[in-house]
């Protein structure tokens, strides 16, 4: 069985001509192909051995170590956590993994422990959780290891704000952040400022031991700093960069009166800025990223390639408004199917990333979702084209499913269900269109996390 789980519906044969069908069982499987290539448990496992004399191999370097400890956060905490304990049974000394709370009764380990955290949002777990890893990782000395487990997420389930801003005001803060349609970027150079765990400073109470960061990338060009709010990387950002997100987006003064009294003394150098480069704590540390997007994306083209089609990577790192890089890649798709360029039909083009959407309206959705409806604008009446966008961790939005995929015969459907494409994008309410026409993916939690998969199909 694949990633798809709903892939009977999808390619009901009443929904769209032959080769439309035919487009749309290609883009699908490819999206199978995407998500399983970033299995969290595969990607830890390779980097990890024991070696006979009884040290640890960690990516072709090897550790004499005292103690282990395991700590780790994010979507894909646990399974990546099974593949240390597998490889390391009972070397491992201690352990701590948050990963969301509609996981954490199916998460069984054996050395390490698993709460339960918020997400998209911190709660109060995700804040136990960051001082059950501080206390764990304070406890390390010099010649121990600490293995950092980071997956996207991270930046809920991993949580400790700084004295004086209440959990409320930080999730108040974060709502406010994922609505305005800055990128992550940007909305994690504020966490990071907000925070006594991010912005390198997890490695600050981990040293002097060794630390060893496996680390699952959902951030566009894999941005150390970024992923997860970069709790084990130097931070270039500074509360200047902090305070310039917050004004650019119009949000500084809706933001809490706590938040903006600490990034004011921040502004002023009197609260302590994130842990920067050349920090002697990071001679200790060694950050890996073990999946990425743009491994998905390659290991999709060899598939499409071993199909019969002519493939191409365009970008992994896509961003934007999620409408208008919709229209963008339809386009492209468009100039496939009437000029064979940039490459000939029959044809796979592959784009990862991650857009954003400015929420505008009150409808439900998420910007796969909205980039996918957005696509059927333009790719209508275009016999064998179809256009899927997915997120790899199986979530889209505030939906419970991964996305949504279209045709040349989508838009045509949804006018005969008396559905108003424009006044759907208006509205934000891109769920109701997948719905209508059951053309949503589906495929539950992935337990993984590299971004955002776009495959566009272009049959001969």
């Amino acid at each position: 069985m694949g990633v798809v789980r709903n892939l009977g519906d999808l390619l009901d044969p009443s929904k769209s001509c032959t080769k439309c069908i035919k487009a749309r069982e290609t883009a699908l499987k490819l999206v199978d192909v995407g998500i399983e290539s970033a299995n969290p448990y595969s990607a830890v496992a390779r980097y990890i051995s024991v070696r006979s004399d009884g040290r640890v191999d960690i990516g072709g370097k090897v550790y004499d170590v005292r103690r282990v400890f395991v700590v780790g956060f994010g979507k894909a905490a646990y399974s990546m956590a099974r593949a240390v304990e597998d490889k390391l049974s009972d070397m491992i000394d201690g352990g701590v993994i948050s990963v969301p709370h509609t996981i954490a009764d199916r998460c069984k380990l054996r050395r390490i422990k698993v709460i339960g955290s918020g997400h998209p949002l911190p709660n109060e777990n995700s804040i136990r959780a960051a001082c059950e890893i501080l206390d764990l990782v304070s406890e390390a000395r010099e010649g121990d290891l600490v293995i950092v487990l980071i997956s996207g997420g991270g930046s809920a389930l991993f949580e400790k704000p700084v004295d004086n801003v209440s959990l409320n005001d930080m999730i108040e803060t974060t709502k406010l952040l994922l609505k305005c349609g800055a990128t992550i970027n940007e909305i994690n150079t504020v966490r990071k400022h907000l925070s006594l765990v991010k912005g390198g400073k997890l490695a600050k109470y981990a040293y002097p031991a060794r630390v060893v960061s496996l680390i699952i990338s959902d951030v566009v060009g894999d941005d150390l700093s970024t992923i997860a709010s970069g709790p084990t990387a130097p931070d270039n950002t500074t509360f200047h960069d902090a305070y310039n997100v917050l004004v650019k987006y119009g949000i500084w003064d809706k933001l809490p009166e706590s938040v903006r009294e600490y990034i004011s003394r921040g502004l002023k150098g009197l609260e302590e800025e994130t842990v920067k480069p050349g920090d002697p704590v990071f001679t200790k540390v060694r950050n890996i990223i073990v999946a990425s997007n743009i491994d998905s994306l390659v290991k999709m083209r060899f598939e499409a390639e071993k199909m019969g089609y002519n493939a191409v990577i365009v970008t992994s790192m896509i961003q934007g408004e999620a409408r208008e890089v919709g229209k963008v890649i339809a386009s492209i798709a468009l100039e496939v199917k009437r000029s064979n360029m940039p490459i000939p039909k029959p044809a796979v083009l592959l784009f990862g990333g991650e857009t954003t959407v400015t929420v505008r309206g009150s409808g439900v959705g998420g910007r796969n979702q909205e980039l996918a409806l957005s696509a059927s604008t333009l790719i209508t009446g275009e016999h064998g084209v179809a256009v899927v966008s997915v997120g790899s961790d199986g979530i889209d939005g505030v939906t419970d499913v991964a996305g949504g995929i279209v045709d040349a015969h989508s838009l045509e459907r949804a006018e005969k269900a008396g559905l108003k494409v424009d006044e759907i994008l208006g509205n934000n309410d891109s769920y109701r269109f997948f719905k209508t026409l059951g053309d949503y993916v589906y495929t539950g939690p992935t337990g993984t996390n590299v971004n955002d998969l776009i495959v566009v199909v272009v049959e001969k």
